[in-house]
Order: structure tokens, then C-alpha cells, then sequence
């Protein structure tokens, strides 16, 4: 391709940028939709008692979802490796709405269980597929900002879970709200018809002709063809615990549990724990809008912070910040003093794990890069299952009171943890952005 492209292929170029991103962003939205939701209708299942459901079992089915994103993000790898980047990205849009149908069926425990655990599955797959999509088609140069743009997606569907619940559980039920969430299933087939297939899937397998030919076409980066196989990411996996590395990676494994388990024990019992400092439902899903608004101003203030000062001081900071906001939401404070709160912890909550993987992929060799940070998100994911079945042992036990202190001592923890390591650390950041420090959240 040539180095200096001409105004049409630029134009093309940036033509597909928009389709692919765009694309990829809906599908995104609707995983934060559904990932969401049940958060959002948590407190009118439980008020009701529908199917007698308890909060130490609401607590377990806010786990399944997040247990079926850990099975769905450890599979997403292999599976579009034998499929396709798009076909596996329609499959994920296909069954996480499905299995929303599944939930708005249910007529026990169990079965909407099942729903949750295959809805997760869905959206752990989604996110780093639609990550990987729009690398292969961002503008030169642009890498960083259209995946930072795209994060912005998961928060949005968030905002709408929030009005979703808040229009639709008074006047038609909590399984309206679930009924929602397989409207997505309509935008399949169009997924499918409209976004190319993935750079990266056809050189690949080898159709190197048909890759260049695309993104000479569109003006865009032929993606590197990868080297090596399941016993060169062992001998990645193995240099993680080399010398005096194990100590390293377990600090940055313990940090990332503690932030995942944060993020998700906020985002599925946040209106519930709000809901019993006594406000009302209808604030209590404000204050979910607001808190994922805060998502998507952090998502983009972050980067640039850690440009200037360094992930690992963001990444410390970050999490002592969100440890004393989440603090403050367990005191009842006036209505305009809590919105500001719930906006800077949603601010600070939803980088602050962002953070980590930036440290991790700054401190970590070249080589050894992706799969440093990849299974420091996996190890993070087991968090990301404690966390919502905490928050159901907390409030079942009557000490819903200390739900958010909890939460904030995970935090703290984080900020331990990623700053003895970074602190332990004495190699010098390289410069420049990594696409993967964003994909693993």
C-alpha cells in the first residue's frame, strides 16, 4: 500500500472506519444493555418477591452472568479463530438476546439462572471480538481513540438499562424490561450483512491476497501476521513466574480481582443498596444514569492522565478515589451532593480497572505483553463473579449497611496492590498507546 494514499482511498477509508465502528458500537450497546439490566430490575424482583427470590440468591444470579462472561471471554479466542471475528460477534448478539427471552420466560429461579448464566456468555465474548474489529479498520493513528470511543458503548447501554427499567416495570413488569433486551436479535442479520470480516481472521488463514486487496481498498493497516503456537503462549505464561517475576504478576492478579469484583458488585447492586438508604426506585435508577455518564467521561479523561503522569500513579489514584466515593454512597446525603458522588465514583470506578492492564502492559516485555495482561483480566474475572454474590451475602445477612464499605475496602486493596507493584518495578515505560491494555477489560 502506498504511504502517502490518495483523498478517495482516504475517504473510503474513513467511510468504513464509521461503518465498522458504528457497527461494532450498537453491538455494544446492547451488551451493556443486557449486562445492566438485571442490576436495574434487581430491586423490584426482590420488593416482590418474585419467584421468592431472597437476596443471598439474588446475589448468585448476578454471578452467573458474570461467570458466563468469564467462559465466554476464555472461548471468544478459539472460537474466532475456526469462525470468523464477524460470524462469532453475530453468534454473541444472537445468544445474549435469546437468553434474555429465556429470563423474560422464566418461571423459577432456575430457569432465569440458566438465562443470566448463557446471556454472559454472549456478552463475554462480544466485547473483546468487537475490540479486535474495529483495530483492523481504525484510521492510522487512530487506534486508541475509536477503541476509547467504542468503551463509551458498554456505559451507554447502561444509561439505557436505567430508563428501560424505569419506563416499563410500573406500568407492564420487570419482564417487559427483559423483552427489551432480545430486540437486539433484529439487528443481527443486519451485523451480518454490513460488517466486513476481520483483517486479522483472513491473514490468519492464510487469505493474505484477499486481506490486502480489502485494505488497499479502504486505505487501512494489513494487520502482522502472528508467529507461533499453544507452546510459545505456555512459554509466555511461564516467563510470567521466572526469578522474582511471580511476585510481580501475583500483585497485579490480586489488584485486578479486587477491581473486577468492585465494578461488578457496583454496577449489579448499586440501585438496590441505594433503594435501602432509602431513596426512591426512580432515584435509585437515576442514580445508574448518572453513575455510567461518569463511565463515559472516565473512559476518556483516563488515558490521557496516564499519558501524563503514568498508569501506575493513575491506576493507585484512581482506586483510592473510587474507594472514598463508593464509601460516601453509604451516607445519606442530599439529593445534589449524591448525584456529584455517584457521577466521580462512576468517573474514577470505570478506568481505575482500565488502569491496571495499562500498567501491566507498560511494565511487561514485548513478548510476553499480551499475555501478561490477558490473564491478569482473567484472574480479575473471578471478581468479577464474587463481587455480585458478596453484595447478596451482605444484604441477606442484614448488613446491606456495610455493602458499599465492603466495595470500597476492595478498592483500596487495588490501589495496594497495583502500587507495590508498580513501586517494585524498575523498568522504564515505553511510549506510545496498547490496544490491548483496553480489550481486556
Amino acid at each position: 500500500m502506498s504511504s502517502s494514499p490518495s483523498p478517495l482511498l482516504s475517504a473510503r477509508g474513513s467511510r468504513l472506519a464509521l461503518l465498522v465502528v458504528g457497527l461494532c458500537w450498537l453491538a455494544v450497546l446492547f451488551d451493556g444493555l443486557d449486562m445492566f439490566i438485571y442490576g436495574s430490575v434487581l430491586p423490584h424482583l426482590l420488593e416482590t418477591r418474585t419467584f421468592g427470590l431472597t437476596a443471598d440468591q439474588a446475589g448468585d444470579l448476578g454471578s452467573y452472568a458474570t461467570f458466563g462472561m468469564l467462559v465466554g471471554a476464555l472461548v471468544a479466542g478459539t472460537i474466532a479463530d475456526r469462525i470468523g471475528r464477524k460470524r462469532l460477534m453475530v453468534s454473541c448478539v444472537v445468544l445474549f438476546s435469546l437468553a434474555s427471552g429465556v429470563c423474560a420466560l422464566a418461571g423459577s429461579v432456575a430457569v432465569f439462572g440458566l438465562g443470566r448464566t448463557l446471556a454472559g456468555v454472549g456478552l463475554g465474548g462480544l466485547l473483546p471480538t468487537a475490540i479486535s474489529m474495529v483495530c483492523d479498520y481504525a484510521p492510522r493513528g487512530r487506534g486508541a481513540l475509536v477503541i476509547g470511543l467504542l468503551m463509551t458503548a458498554h456505559h451507554a447501554g447502561g444509561i439505557l438499562s436505567a430508563y428501560v427499567a424505569r419506563w416499563l416495570i410500573d406500568p407492564v413488569g420487570w419482564r417487559a424490561a427483559f423483552w427489551v433486551c432480545v430486540l437486539p436479535l433484529l439487528f443481527a442479520p443486519v451485523l451480518a450483512k454490513l460488517l466486513p470480516e476481520s483483517l486479522s481472521f483472513l491473514v490468519a488463514k492464510g487469505r493474505g491476497a484477499e486481506a490486502r486487496a480489502l485494505a488497499e481498498r479502504y486505505d487501512v493497516e494489513v494487520p502482522a501476521a502472528r508467529t507461533g503456537g499453544a507452546g510459545d503462549r505456555w512459554t509466555s505464561l511461564a516467563n510470567l513466574f521466572r526469578g522474582n517475576e511471580w511476585i510481580q504478576t501475583l500483585l497485579y492478579w490480586v489488584a485486578s480481582f479486587g477491581g473486577l469484583l468492585l465494578v461488578y458488585g457496583v454496577a449489579t447492586w448499586l440501585p438496590t443498596l441505594m433503594r435501602a438508604e432509602g431513596y426512591e426506585l426512580g432515584s435509585a435508577l437515576s442514580f445508574v444514569v448518572v453513575f455510567n455518564l461518569g463511565g463515559i467521561v472516565g473512559m476518556l479523561v483516563a488515558g490521557r492522565a496516564a499519558d501524563r503522569f503514568g498508569a501506575p500513579r493513575i491506576s493507585a489514584l484512581w482506586f483510592a478515589l473510587t474507594a472514598a466515593g463508593v464509601f460516601l454512597l453509604g451516607v445519606h446525603m442530599p439529593m445534589t451532593v449524591t448525584m456529584i458522588v455517584v457521577f466521580l465514583t462512576g468517573v474514577f470506578l470505570n478506568s481505575a480497572q482500565t488502569m491496571i492492564y495499562a500498567t501491566v502492559s507498560i511494565r511487561s516485555d514485548a513478548d510476553n505483553r499480551a499475555t501478561a495482561v490477558g490473564w491478569t483480566s482473567g484472574m480479575g474475572r473471578f471478581g468479577a463473579v464474587f463481587g455480585p454474590w458478596l453484595g447478596g451475602q451482605l444484604l441477606a445477612s442484614g448488613n446491606g449497611d456495610w455493602g458499599f464499605t465492603a466495595f470500597a475496602v476492595a478498592g483500596l486493596s487495588s490501589m495496594v496492590f497495583i502500587g507495590i507493584a508498580a513501586l517494585r518495578s524498575s523498568r522504564q515505560a515505553p511510549t506510545g498507546s496498547e490496544r490491548e491494555l483496553i480489550a481486556a477489560h
